[in-house]
């Protein structure tokens, strides 16, 4: 699998493992502050980073950090359980990815609490974009949807061959 939600988050530490692109040291370039998606519920926002060193775009690899925030505003409890995502690659084609939970963890949020994690997708061309939605379950056993707003990826200036 080319793209999508990978286990082992981000490392944070300052720490720089070479193939984990998770841990991105001083390596980082911060791309955007993405757009906030609210619903009643939940507020999603993302934030992106191209990881240089990770990259390769002689060989058309070009990997991207994205960092994401969701925080519950609703007056009830309810947990993360499932992903979906929509992937454009220019290069590659579209790609849908989904599954359980994110980066191995399916997390309950408290009204007002924040749950925020990261994850990377590998494009074959230096921009694209991502979007899609979490599905949330209340204690109750009723579910719901929450966009995730469309964010983009793209490698700065001067960064291997770029699309006309």
């Amino acid at each position: 699998m080319s793209s999508g939600d990978r286990p082992g988050g981000g490392s944070g530490n300052g720490y720089h493992d070479p193939d984990d692109p998770m841990s991105l040291g001083d390596s980082q370039h911060t791309i955007e502050d993405g757009p906030i998606i609210e619903t009643s519920q939940m507020r999603i926002s993302v934030r992106t980073e191209y990881a240089e060193h990770h990259s390769n775009p002689q060989g058309w690899r070009y990997v991207f950090v994205y960092h994401i925030r969701i925080e519950n505003l609703g007056d009830e409890r309810a947990q993360l359980f499932w992903r979906h995502w929509r992937i454009h690659d220019p290069v590659a084609g579209e790609h849908e990815v989904q599954g359980e939970g994110v980066v191995g963890e399916s997390p309950w949020l408290d009204p007002g609490d924040i749950h925020q994690y990261n994850s990377f997708c590998v494009l074959h061309g230096p921009m694209g974009h991502m979007e899609g939605f979490y599905h949330f379950r209340r204690e109750d056993g009723s579910v719901f949807r929450a966009p995730i707003p469309r964010f983009y990826l793209q490698a700065p200036p001067g960064t291997g061959s770029y699309l006309a």
